[in-house]
C-alpha cells in the first residue's frame, strides 16, 4: 500500500512539471466553422467558453504551467492535408494543438476570466500576424544591387537607433507609443509600452521592443508615409501627446497644430473630436538624426 501511495505522489509531482496547450476558438465564426466536423461535440460558443474556463481552472488546480494557443480552422485544415490526417478526429485536434505551443499565437493562463483572455489572445495574435508580415516585407527588400548592403537589416538598425534615441529623449514616466505604416493592401500597426525612473534606462517588453522595431523599419524600408504618435504620463501631471512622420528614413516632428488635429480628427469621417480630457498635445521633439538613419542613395 505504502508504495502505491508513494507511486501515485511521485506520478502527481511529475504531472505538475509536464506543460499543457489549449486551444480555443476565440471567434464565434471560428468556432461555427469547426462545426462541421462530427466529432467536434459543442453547437454553442458562450457553452463552450464556459467548459473551456473549467478546464483551464482544473489544470491550474493541479499546478502545472498551461498556455492558451488561438486554434485556426482553416489552418488547422491545411495542416491536416498536409500531414495525411483525418481533419474530424480529436487526435487530429491534439497534435495540431500541439503543434500551435510551439509556433502559434499564445498566452499563459493565470487564472485570468474569459472575458480578458479572449481579447488579449485575440490582440496577441495580431501582432504577431503584424510582425510576421512586416518581417516577410524587410525580407523581401533584398540586396542593394550596388554596394550588397541588405537593405531590410539597414532599415532595422537604423529604426532601432531611432527608437532608443526617442526613448532616451521621452525622459521619465509611463510612455506609450504607436506606430502606423501603410504598406501595400495592409495598415501594420504596433504599440510600445515603456517606463522610465529618473535618468535609468527605458524599461520595455523585449517582443513588444522587436515588433515594435520591426514595423518602424518596414516604413523605412519601403519609404512608406507612417507615423509615430507618443503619449506620456506622469504622476500629478497631464498626459503629454507628441507626434512624428516617417519620411525620408527618419522620424520628422509633427507641429503642435498637426498632433492636435491628429488626435482630434475622425479619420473615418473627416469630423472634428472633443480633445480629450486632461491631455496637452505637443510637437514632437527633435531627434537629431545622425548621417546613417538616412537611407543610402546607390
Amino acid at each position: 500500500m505504502a508504495q502505491t501511495s508513494t507511486t501515485t505522489s511521485m506520478r502527481r509531482a511529475l504531472r505538475r512539471e509536464v506543460p499543457s496547450t489549449v486551444g480555443l476558438l476565440a471567434d464565434e465564426d471560428d468556432f461555427a466553422a469547426m462545426r462541421r466536423y462530427a466529432t467536434f461535440r459543442f453547437d454553442d460558443h458562450p457553452a463552450y467558453l464556459r467548459q473551456v474556463e473549467g478546464l483551464l481552472k482544473t489544470l491550474a488546480a493541479q499546478g502545472g504551467h498551461t498556455t492558451v494557443a488561438l486554434f485556426d480552422p482553416d489552418e488547422y485544415a491545411a495542416y491536416c492535408d498536409d500531414t495525411g490526417l483525418d481533419p474530424d478526429h480529436p487526435t487530429s485536434r491534439s497534435r495540431y494543438t500541439a503543434e500551435l505551443a510551439a509556433t502559434g499565437a499564445r498566452i499563459p493562463y493565470t487564472g485570468q476570466p474569459m472575458t480578458t483572455l479572449v481579447p488579449t489572445l485575440i490582440d496577441t495574435a495580431v501582432r504577431r500576424a503584424t510582425w510576421e508580415y512586416a518581417t516577410m516585407l524587410l525580407t523581401d527588400t533584398g540586396h542593394c544591387a550596388e554596394c550588397g548592403q541588405d537593405l531590410g537589416q539597414a532599415a532595422f538598425d537604423r529604426a532601432s537607433r531611432l527608437l532608443m534615441r526617442l526613448l532616451e529623449a521621452a525622459g521619465p514616466g509611463t510612455h506609450h507609443l504607436v506606430c502606423s505604416v501603410p504598406a501595400a493592401d495592409e495598415q501594420l500597426l504596433a504599440l510600445l509600452h515603456t517606463t522610465r525612473d529618473g535618468q535609468g534606462p527605458a524599461h520595455l517588453d523585449t517582443a513588444e521592443g522587436a515588433e515594435f522595431v520591426t514595423v518602424l523599419a518596414t516604413g523605412i524600408a519601403l519609404d512608406s508615409p507612417g507615423g509615430v504618435v507618443l503619449r506620456t504620463t506622469t504622476p500629478g501631471a497631464r498626459d503629454r501627446l507628441h507626434g512624428w512622420r516617417l519620411a525620408h528614413g527618419t522620424l520628422l516632428p509633427l507641429t503642435e497644430a498637426e498632433v492636435f488635429n491628429a488626435y482630434c480628427t475622425d479619420a473615418r469621417t473627416g469630423e472634428p473630436i472633443a480633445p480629450e480630457p486632461g491631455v496637452d498635445y505637443h510637437a514632437g521633439f527633435d531627434l537629431a538624426p545622425e548621417d546613417d538613419d538616412r537611407p543610402s542613395h546607390h
